[in-house]
Parts: structure tokens; sequence; C-alpha cells
């Protein structure tokens, strides 16, 4: 792992349908903006890309960050939720030579995958540890997706100094080191991901296979229109009552999305845990009478916020207001310390 002296950070974000880029600045104990930039891409390089993906993706980057005036080569990256293992274990307190050689045991009852065919990273939770237990955040990624992101940054003449699960990106750049319990509910295009956030720590990370893609492909079937006509409409949408009023073909996606999120808010609560708040986060968030949607759960419902930790020129108060949500994984990766 690389690390730059410059003060200045990058955070990438590639994600299903869009490549995010935000350089930030550290300026004492805060962080100033110093560029960004975002393009609509149609293809995946999270998977096993072929090279021809890859080139392109590489390719499609390096115009971004030009356009985008980047003037570092460092950057840290997102991994997509949907191909990360994740799991909070348990374990019995140890130094850090046994931990090693005990993760490598636990892991095979947790990876539904070869352990030969990822690349494992772990983080101690608590501490100091409790009751002679410590929680340990255990991560997995498939190692030919890490393969594919590096012959990228290459191609693209980038350093990368970490590649990071977006859940953790998004609890910097939304919540700090608030400690209240929460979940955040990160609507992208094609996934949502559910990340329950404990003392400012990930404690559960879940993956829904439905984003805001599902609500225009909904629309599209519903009124007999083509996906870009479906898109239109979903962007006009205003309600007066979120609740009464959101047609049926968007309701039914996020009812399932709402479900999933209060099914575990249930899970965590019954082991005496208490939610206080759920934040709307990703460019589907800001679907109107979304919030009023989740407003019958009984808990607090708030859009994530990802420009609060951060300070820009006010002449880009309007643009950031409508793109921020979207920004919010690569504003919290280049926030990593």
């Amino acid at each position: 792992m690389f690390f730059s002296r410059s003060k200045s950070k990058l955070g990438i974000d590639i994600g299903t349908s869009s490549i995010k880029v935000v350089q930030l600045k550290k300026e004492a104990e805060s962080y100033a903006l110093e560029t960004y930039g975002m393009v609509k891409v149609n293809y995946d390089v999270s998977g096993k890309a072929d090279f021809d993906v890859i080139a392109e993706t590489a390719s499609v980057l390096k115009k971004l960050m030009t356009e985008s005036r980047v003037n570092t080569k460092k950057v840290v990256a997102s991994l997509p939720n949907s191909i990360v293992f994740v799991s909070v274990i348990t374990m019995p307190t140890m130094g850090e030579k046994e931990l090693k050689n005990a993760i490598q045991w636990e892991a095979q009852r947790y990876i539904p995958l070869p352990l030969e065919e990822v690349t494992l990273s772990w983080s101690v939770l608590n501490e100091p540890p409790e009751n002679g237990q410590m929680k340990v955040l255990l991560t997995a990624v498939p190692s030919a997706v890490i393969e594919n992101y590096l012959k990228m940054f290459k191609l693209a003449g980038l350093e990368p100094s970490a590649l990071e699960i977006e859940a953790l990106a998004l609890i910097r750049a939304l919540v700090g080191s608030r400690k209240e319990s929460l979940i955040i509910v990160d609507l992208g295009a094609r996934n949502t991901s559910l990340n329950l956030v404990d003392n400012s720590f990930l404690r559960v990370s879940r993956n829904l296979g439905v984003g805001g893609d599902s609500i225009t492909n909904a629309i599209s079937r519903s009124l007999k229109v083509s996906t870009s006509r479906a898109e239109q409409f979903k962007r006009d949408l205003s309600f007066s009552d979120g609740v009464k009023e959101m047609p049926q073909a968007i309701r039914e996606v996020v009812d399932n999305i709402k479900y999933e999120t209060l099914q575990l808010v249930k899970i965590f609560e019954s082991s005496g845990g208490h939610i206080q708040e759920i934040i709307l986060a990703g460019a589907g968030a800001q679907l109107p009478g979304l919030s009023s949607f989740f407003a019958d759960s009984g808990i607090k419902i708030t859009l994530g916020d990802p420009l609060k930790f951060i300070s820009y020129d006010p002449r880009l108060k309007a643009n950031l207001s409508e793109a921020g949500l979207s920004l919010s994984v690569a504003l919290g990766l280049a926030m990593r310390e």
C-alpha cells in the first residue's frame, strides 16, 4: 500500500452506471473541495471484465480527470458493495499475529468462495475489547476484481493508495464520528445497499438487486414508453403526499427497499440495539416522496448531506446541491486518512 505526501487526495467511485471523481485538499481538521466530475458509462468493470472493457474504462477515466483538472495521481477507489463479502465476526481477544492465523480459519465459515480466489482484509472494531472478546470486520474481494482495477489504474496513469468498500466511504462522508446507531440506505442505479452503522463502525452491509434503474424500468413497462422517457418522467415527478400519490409502478420497487430496511432494524433491535435514524443516500434518494414513504416507520428519516464536512466555492452551491448525493462515495474516499 502506498501513501502520498501531497495534501490533495483523489477519490474515484466507479459505479455500474457512472464514474465519479472528487479531489479534496486537507486543511487542518477539515477538507476543501478542489475539483470534481462525473460521466455516464454503460459497462461494468467490477465483474470478470475483458481487456477491452478495462481499457475503455481507463480511457474514459483519463478524459474525465483531464476535463475536471485533476492534478494528483494518488487515488483511493471504491469497490462496489455488491461484489464484496462483508461480515462482522466475534473472536476471543488475541494479538495481531494470532489474529492473522485465526482469520484465515474463520473466513472459511463466512466466505462463499474458495479462499485462494479472494483477497481478505480485516480490522478490529472495538478497542479496547469487551468481555474478553473483540469484533472484527472481515471483508473478502474476488482477486480477479482487484486485478482488473489495478490494470485499469495503470492504464489511466494512476497510483492506487487503497481500495475500499463503498460502505466505509459512505460512513466517512455522511456520519463522521457520530455515536448513534443508524442505517444508510444507498440507492444506486442497479443496486441498493443497506449499511447498519453503530458508533461510527459498520456492523452489517446488505445488497439488494434493485435501484433507480428498477424504478425506471417499472415506469417504462407500466406506461409502455421507452426507458429514456420513463427516466425523464421519474425526474419530473412531484408529489404533494409521497405515500398516497406515489405511482404503483414505483411503489412496488421502493416497498421492497423499505421492507428489507425495516427487517434489518427489527433484527438489530431484537438484540437490544436501537436505530435512531435512517439516512437516504445515493442518486436514487432524490426520488420525490421517498422520505415520506419511509415516514411511518417511526424512525427519523433524513436525506444524506455529503457536503457538510467539506468547504467549497459558494459559486458551486447550485451544482453541488444537485450532484452531492451522487458524489457521496467519492467524497468519502477522498477523505480517507
